[in-house]
C-alpha cells in the first residue's frame, strides 16, 4: 500500500509539473562543475525586455538534484514550485531562446536541481520580466564601467549584446574578478568584443592565478584604487561623466560602493536617479 500511495503521489506531482512547466532546455555548457551557461526555449515568446533585467526560473521540489550537490539546508517540499530570479544574458531582442549564467549552491534547493537537467528536459520560466539594473537608463555618451564577480557578469553580456553597436561614443569597460582562470565565464566572448570594438575594454583580474596567467593579480577594489581606469583608458570616476554598474558578491559590491561614494556617487533608483547601479548575488 505504501508503494502504491507513493507511486500515485509521484504521478500527481509529475502531472502538475507537466501542466506548469513552459520551457525546454536547449543548451547547457558546463564552465566548471558549479558554473554553467543555461539556455531555454519558451513555449510562448516573452515581451522584449531591457538588457539587465531578470526572469524567474522554477522546478518542483520532487525533481532530482545534481550528483555533486550536498544535503539541503532546508529540505524542499515535493509539491512546491521552487522559483528564483536569474539575470538574462541574452540580447534584449531574444524573446524565446533565453540564456542564463547560473552557479550551483550545493546545499540549495533550486540551482542543484537545475544542474541536474539535460537538454530536452522541461522547466518553468516566468512571464513577468523585471529589474532596474538597466543600461538604457544611462545618458547617451556617458562612459560605462561594469564590475562583476561570479554570475554577476550575466547582465553585462546582455548589455553588450544589446547595445555595444548603438553606443560607439561611450567607452565601455568590463572588470571581471575571479579566483582562477576557469572561473572567468564568457571571457572568450569578452576578449572577442575587445578586439572588435575600439570603445570596449576587458579587464579580468585573478586573486589566485597560476604561473601561466599574465594579467592582473588583484582583487577588484585594489585594481580600482591603483587608478588603472584613469591611467590606461582615461576614464575618470566622475558622476558627471561615468556611470558604474556593480554586480556580484555582496562583500565586493559593498567595498566598491564605498570607494565610489568618496567620489560623490549615489545609488540609482527609478524615483531617485543615481550614477551607481547595484545588483547583489
Amino acid at each position: 500500500m505504501c508503494v502504491e500511495r507513493w507511486q500515485k503521489n509521484k504521478e500527481v506531482l509529475e502531472s502538475m509539473a507537466t501542466k506548469l512547466y513552459n520551457a525546454t532546455v536547449v543548451g547547457k555548457i558546463t564552465i566548471t562543475p558549479d558554473l554553467m551557461i543555461f539556455r531555454v526555449d519558451t513555449d510562448e515568446a516573452r515581451e522584449e525586455f531591457e538588457a539587465g533585467q531578470n526572469l524567474l526560473i522554477g522546478l518542483y521540489g520532487f525533481e532530482k538534484r545534481s550528483s555533486n550537490s550536498e544535503p539541503e539546508l532546508v529540505p524542499a517540499e515535493g509539491d512546491k514550485l521552487i522559483q528564483r530570479p536569474y539575470s538574462i544574458a541574452s540580447a534584449k531582442t531574444e524573446t524565446r531562446q533565453l540564456e542564463f549564467y547560473i552557479s550551483q549552491v550545493k546545499s540549495g534547493q533550486l540551482s542543484s536541481r537545475l544542474f541536474n537537467l539535460d537538454i530536452g528536459d522541461r522547466v518553468y520560466v516566468g512571464t513577468k520580466i523585471s529589474g532596474i539594473f538597466r543600461l538604457d537608463e544611462t545618458p547617451d555618451g556617458s562612459d560605462i564601467v561594469m564590475v562583476a564577480t561570479g554570475t554577476g557578469i550575466a547582465p553585462y553580456i546582455s548589455f553588450l549584446r544589446s547595445h555595444i553597436v548603438e553606443r560607439p561614443e561611450s567607452k565601455m569597460v568590463v572588470i571581471q574578478g575571479a579566483a582562477h582562470r576557469w572561473d572567468l565565464g564568457y571571457s572568450s566572448e569578452l576578449t572577442f568584443l575587445e578586439k572588435s570594438f575600439p570603445n570596449f575594454f576587458y579587464l579580468p583580474t585573478l586573486t589566485d592565478a597560476d604561473d601561466r596567467w599574465d594579467g592582473y593579480r588583484l582583487c577588484i577594489e585594489d585594481l580600482l584604487r591603483k587608478d588603472i581606469l584613469q591611467n590606461e583608458f582615461n576614464i575618470t570616476p566622475d558622476p558627471e561623466r561615468t556611470h558604474f554598474f556593480v554586480s556580484g558578491q555582496p562583500e565586493m559590491v559593498g567595498r566598491v560602493s564605498e570607494w565610489l561614494h568618496d567620489f560623490g556617487y549615489t545609488r540609482h533608483h527609478p524615483d531617485e536617479p543615481g550614477e551607481l547601479y547595484i545588483e547583489e548575488f
